[in-house]
C-alpha cells in the first residue's frame, strides 16, 4: 500500500475544487515556479547538472504554457484570446530559444510576462471574477 504525501494530496484536493480561474492562476504560479528553478541551473558548477536543470525546468514551464495557449477559446474570446494566443506562441518560441542558446534573458522576460499576467488574474479573482468550482467526481461503476 502506498502512502500518499500529503502535500500532493492537497494540491490533488485544490486543483480538483479549484474554478477554471484559479486554475489558470495555478498555472501561472507553476510556470513562473520552474523558470525560477531554471535561473538557478546557470549557477551550478557542474555543466551537465546546469544543463539539466535549466533545461527540465523550461521544458515544464512550456509545457504549462502551450496548455494555457490550447485552453483558449477563439471563438468566445474574440480579440483578447488572439493577443493572448500570439503572446503564448511568442514566449514558447522565446524559451525554446533561449534553453537552445542557455541564455537566460529569454527566461527572465518570460518570467516579467507570466508575473504580469498573474498579477492581472489574481486581482480580477480578488474583484469576483471568478467563476464557481467545479469539482471533479470520480464515479465508480460497479459491475
Amino acid at each position: 500500500m502506498r502512502i500518499e504525501n500529503p502535500w500532493q494530496s492537497y494540491r490533488k484536493i485544490a486543483t480538483q475544487t479549484a474554478s477554471s480561474g484559479q486554475l489558470v492562476q495555478m498555472l501561472f504560479e507553476g510556470a513562473i515556479r520552474f523558470l525560477q528553478c531554471s535561473l538557478k541551473g546557470f549557477s551550478l558548477d557542474d555543466p551537465a547538472e546546469s544543463n539539466q536543470t535549466v533545461s527540465n525546468n523550461v521544458i515544464r514551464a512550456q509545457a504549462i504554457i502551450q496548455e494555457l495557449n490550447q485552453s483558449l477559446n477563439m471563438e468566445a474570446g474574440g480579440e483578447f484570446a488572439s493577443t493572448m494566443r500570439r503572446l503564448y506562441d511568442y514566449l514558447d518560441w522565446r524559451l525554446q530559444q533561449s534553453n537552445m542558446r542557455k541564455d537566460p534573458a529569454g527566461i527572465e522576460e518570460a518570467i516579467s510576462r507570466l508575473a504580469v499576467l498573474h498579477g492581472a488574474w489574481t486581482e480580477m479573482l480578488q474583484s469576483g471574477g471568478a467563476m464557481a468550482p467545479v469539482p471533479q467526481l470520480e464515479l465508480a461503476v460497479a459491475s
